[in-house]
């Protein structure tokens, strides 16, 4: 399948991207098809510089059947070459980080410990299930102890 993505270059640390026509079983930064524009992150939005497109070549890709990306096609929606896709639903994104794990480790901590008391019935079962057996071994116990009696008396003289 065709897409349309960003291929990532530049410096540590100062990101530019080119924007390309490439197989999607391809490494993201490897083999692709064409170079259609690119996309400079670090430039203000309101900057010519920050984003040069292909207008004709994109459309002929787009023609082929070739899939944008959620990141191009956010970039081709800005420039006016095709619909902007529809904003996807995060409601974590208004809760700093930090709060967020935190919420996040209060759901995990209150499951596990329902989850230890459902685990704590079948133990009691179990232990109530074991001590026959535990009882057996205890009758089995002083056998040993009797053969291991029996076997001083059986000296062998030199």
């Amino acid at each position: 399948m065709l897409k349309l993505r960003l291929s990532m270059g530049g410096t540590k640390k100062r990101p530019v991207y080119k924007i390309v026509v490439a197989d999607s079983r391809f490494a993201r930064d490897g083999r692709f098809i064409e170079k259609l524009g690119f996309f400079n992150p670090l430039l203000p939005k309101e900057k010519k510089e920050r984003v040069g497109l292909e207008a004709e070549r994109i459309k002929y890709w787009l023609s082929q059947g070739a899939q944008p990306t959620t990141r191009v096609a956010r970039i081709l929606g800005e420039n006016k070459m095709m619909e902007m896709p529809a904003k996807g639903n995060n409601p974590q994104k208004a809760i700093p980080k930090k709060d967020r794990k935190k919420e996040g480790e209060e759901a995990k901590s209150d499951a596990p410990k329902v989850e230890k008391k459902k685990a704590d019935a079948p133990k009691t079962e179990e232990k109530k299930a074991d001590a026959p057996k535990a009882e057996e071994k205890k009758a089995d116990a002083p056998k040993v102890e009797k053969k291991k009696a029996d076997a001083p008396k059986v000296k062998k003289k030199k």
